[in-house]
């Protein structure tokens, strides 16, 4: 192939006829000759008359360079000329190796990443060769497996970006063992990390390297900081090129518990800076409800920051008895928790009816030793619900006869009479110290300082269940805290005071460490292997590539001591995991990471996604040359005065011949009747083949389900041609979205517009698993801007739990097809409240117009013949899971068409009750 530009020719020699055409222009003017002009008189005689016939005495040059440039096309034609034609590399006739990072980093752009490697595959199937697909997250432990293109095609469904960073070191071992003459693509993620240089040079050390990368500017969050206004979410990118402008949101439960965005800011990052802070000023109140930050239109997992309980300060009750002088103040033991809980707290401060109500998390009660029958009673309710009660003892305490003779159920153990004091010339001896903490205590692991000594205690009666709920002793083995749970909630007591009369605990570090060990506070430093010492932690919820929770289905605990220096791997994805006091994140940047671009070496061939596929240009130029040979005709019967008269109509018979077969009537008769007689479920024409067929199977399948479980039975499926067909037949139009689809006309589009205004739904798929978020620049996702900028639609929102599709047919909570997950957009609803008693709001008959979503429902819906699935969905019983599932979406998609929002009329049933009543 000869390669001029962006043009390739196949048979490059046949240009060589280029050469003829000036010999052919000089012919044409030569043939026939000129005629010799004579003058005769007689000529006079015959003025006035005209011929029907006209012949020029030369062919006019328009004319000429017509037949030139017709002739000049149907060379370039014959030549074989191609559009980006694929560059053929040297060594192309061994092995390919298709190396791809498949990191957090490339899913935001995943879909242009398979994409090239289907184009690879084409490649070398075209060219014989065999392939291996090595995905650097999910190394197989047999080695690089080369096998013939068709065989991974079937594969790469099961190929996704992992939520971690290939592991460089055991990558250059699978490579050490691969043939000694390998071509490689390399997919990169575009990030710099250690030992791709030296994955690099082994693959060199085999054949030519290519690297793929796209123009996508890699961004992440870092870890979060927890201010005295709320929190700082660091933004982090790879590439500090230019001025970038962000939008960081904050997602969580409202108080209905329906997840919401919380909070939203938007943020420039300047040119040059690869790191900017993003405060978000929250109340406590929301700021709690917070689970996680993300960077709006990158799906990834490192695009997105889970939040646990270290970030969520803790409300902590002080029980204020009584008000003294300022003297008094300072020597409370209010005094030194207020200093304790001092920036790790949210400290609020009342009477114990006031705090129950306000239903913090910790009550603290300092010395307060008699509390009355509705007191008691309103603590127990409270915890029983999950509060903490955290008692402190005193002189009060020590004189009463609370817990003395029977268990109190707002204490933890039975206390003595009186107390005991050490150090004083009445005392048992000297001040004792602590023992070091026990594997069992929440503060095991907590270093006990020297100078702590415990001057004056109560004594806790012995009892069988004592042992249990010690968590802390002194040297002598005497409890100096213990606990006991009280329903979901517990109760804790400190033997001695909260300030430094009887001992100096309150006035050393280890104070406030013991109280963050038992919850009271919530700190968002840094973790030391001693916080989480003797715990284990249980994988609750696991991100993937995209940044998607799932369920960790039976993954072992991870040690705390591990946990605390754990990265994300595949062995500790990132997630929430359950610590046995607290909920713990792991994210995908941890602290210190940074994000920086990586610069390959100049001998490095990079590709990116700006070439286009190799299209022929054949086609397009013989249409061209024939088109101008017509013209050609046309102009020669022109100039000799026949195109007009009787002589014009076999002209005419022949136009009607290679015109399109054009009907009286504006609707094809047979067309209305098959829309018209049953109802038939559409899908639009994209051009593309072979996702028609699909769209067209995916259809007939659930049409076949509709049959089978519901009483709509639908005729087969029509496609439907958005410039010629009648869209009014059909209550809704499944249009799956390709980045080549043609533009539709302006008459299609007021056929459209009219279509939504008048009750009817499209369902837009863009296929792509909402890899980029709706309206990221995903090719579908950019073809499908382009499609609806001229479509009369409505604001849109992702589509909220009291939503009728939820629940038209069967209930559901997530809209699957072949991909798993995706949001669905749908049309936001108008601001209506919630019923008293009712779990939606009134929406009225208001059906959405317009549908979006990248599910890839058709593939999942599709059907053979035989009645069997035509394309693979998921693994396993989980991928046949996700089918059924997404049948059931468009089960309930059907009947929300056809029946519209009519189960939101249940909120007029206790009037319709009331009615019938009458």
């Amino acid at each position: 192939m000869w390669i001029l530009g962006p043009i390739g020719f196949t048979a490059p020699w046949v240009l060589l006829g280029l050469l003829a055409l000036p010999i052919l222009w000089l012919l044409l003017c030569a043939v026939p000759p000129a005629p010799i002009k004579r003058r005769f008189p007689g000529v006079a005689l015959l003025l006035g008359l005209k011929d029907e016939e006209v012949e020029a005495d030369r062919t006019p040059w328009w004319l000429l360079l017509l037949r030139m440039v017709a002739v000049a096309a149907l060379i370039l034609a014959f030549a074989g000329p191609v559009l980006n034609p694929r560059v053929e590399r040297g060594g192309s006739e061994g092995p390919l190796l298709v190396l791809l990072d498949a990191s957090w980093a490339s899913a935001s752009d995943w879909s242009l990443r398979m994409g090239r490697v289907e184009q690879a595959l084409d490649e070398a199937e075209a060219d014989g060769r065999t392939v291996c697909i090595l995905s650097a997250t999910d190394l197989p432990t047999e080695g690089c497996t080369f096998l013939a293109p068709s065989d991974w095609r079937p594969r790469l469904a099961g190929i996704a970006p992992a939520p971690f960073e290939p592991d460089m070191e055991a990558l250059s071992g699978v490579i050490s063992v691969m043939p000694s003459a390998v071509e490689t693509l390399w997919l990169s993620d575009g990030l710099a990390r250690a030992g791709r240089e030296d994955v690099l040079a082994d693959l060199e050390s085999f054949g030519p390297v290519s690297v793929f990368e796209t123009a996508r500017d890699v961004m992440a969050l870092g870890p979060l900081e927890l201010t005295d206004t709320g929190i700082s979410v660091p933004v982090l990118r790879a590439d500090a090129g230019g001025d970038r402008d962000v939008v960081i949101l904050a997602h969580g439960p409202d108080p209905a518990g329906v997840p919401r965005v919380l909070d939203r800011r938007e943020v420039t990052l300047p040119g040059g800076e690869a790191r900017v802070t993003v405060p978000f000023d929250l109340p406590p109140e929301l700021r709690a409800r917070v689970t996680r930050f993300e960077i709006e239109g990158q799906n990834s997992a490192g695009a997105k920051r889970l939040t646990d309980d270290s970030l969520k300060r803790r409300e902590v009750g002080l029980v204020v008895v009584r008000e003294g002088g300022e003297g008094l103040q300072l020597l409370s033991q209010l005094h030194y928790l207020r200093a304790a809980l001092a920036g790790e707290a949210d400290v609020i401060e009342g009477a114990l009816p006031d705090l129950i109500m306000a239903n913090p998390d910790v009550i603290v009660l300092a010395d307060v030793a008699q509390l009355s029958g509705g007191e008691v009673a309103d603590l127990l309710d409270w915890l029983n619900d999950g509060g903490m009660l955290l008692r402190f003892a005193g002189p009060n305490l020590a004189g009463s006869d609370v817990a003395r003779d029977e268990d109190d159920p707002l204490m933890p153990v039975r206390l003595r009479a009186g107390g005991r004091t050490l150090g004083g010339a009445m005392s048992w001896g000297e001040p004792k110290r602590l023992r070091p903490f026990a594997e069992t205590s929440p503060f095991y692991g907590l270093p006990v300082p020297e100078d702590v000594e415990i001057n004056a205690q109560v004594m806790a009666q012995p009892d069988p269940e004592l042992a249990n709920r010690v968590i802390a002793t002194l040297e002598d083995g005497t409890p100096l805290v213990t606990r006991k749970p009280v329903g979901q909630g517990q109760v804790v007591l400190f033997h001695v005071t909260a300030n430094a009369e009887w001992s100096t605990l309150p006035l050393s570090g280890l104070f406030v460490e013991m109280l963050d060990r038992l919850a009271v506070t919530s700190r968002a430093a840094v973790l030391e292997e001693d916080d989480l010492a003797g715990q284990s932690l249980q994988p609750v919820r696991v991100m993937d590539g995209f940044g998607r929770l799932d369920e960790a289905a039976a993954m072992p605990p991870v040690a705390g001591e591990e946990f605390v220096t754990a990265r994300a791997t595949k062995a500790t994805p990132p997630g929430l995991y359950q610590g046995r006091d607290s909920l713990r994140a792991l994210n995908v940047m941890a602290e210190g990471d940074t994000l920086a671009q990586m610069r390959w070496p100049s001998d490095v061939t990079l590709l990116g996604v700006e070439a286009g596929r190799e299209r022929p240009l054949a086609p397009f130029l013989l249409t061209l040359a024939l088109a101008l040979l017509g013209a050609d005709l046309l102009a020669s019967l022109w100039l000799s005065g026949r195109l007009f008269g009787a002589r014009a109509l076999p002209i005419l018979l022949c136009a009607m011949l290679i015109a399109p077969d054009a009907k009286a009537q504006e609707l094809d008769d047979d067309f209305a009747l098959r829309a018209s007689s049953e109802l038939a479920l559409a899908y639009v024409e994209t051009g593309d083949a072979a996702l028609d067929r699909v769209s067209e199977a995916g259809l007939a399948g659930l049409s076949d389900v509709l049959t089978m479980r519901t009483s709509v039975e639908p005729a087969p499926p029509i496609g439907i041609n958005l410039e010629t067909d009648p869209l009014g037949f059909f209550p809704m139009l499944y249009w799956p979205v390709t980045a080549s689809q043609p533009t539709p006309s302006a008459a299609a589009y007021t056929k459209l517009n009219a279509y939504l205004r008048t009750g009817g739904v499209i369902l837009f798929d863009t296929r792509d698993a909402d890899v980029a978020g709706f309206g990221a620049a995903t090719p579908n996702g950019t073809k499908l801007q382009a499609l609806a900028a001229s479509l009369d639609i409505p604001a849109l929102e992702q589509i909220p739990e009291d939503h009728v599709l939820n629940r038209a047919f069967y209930l559901l909570r997530e809209f699957p097809g072949r991909h798993a997950d995706g949001t669905l957009w749908v049309e936001a609803a108008p601001d209506s409240e919630q019923a008293e008693g009712m779990p939606f709001r009134n929406l009225n008959d208001n059906v959405t117009p317009v549908i979006i979503g990248g599910g890839d429902w058709a593939s999942a819906w599709a059907l053979d013949e035989t009645g069997f699935p035509l394309l693979p969905v998921g693994r396993g019983l989980s991928g046949e899971r996700q089918r059924e599932l997404s049948y059931r979406f468009g089960v309930n998609l059907v009947i929300y068409v056809l029946t519209g929002n009519y189960k939101s009329d249940q909120v007029h049933v206790p009037a319709l009750l009331d009615r019938l009543g009458q």
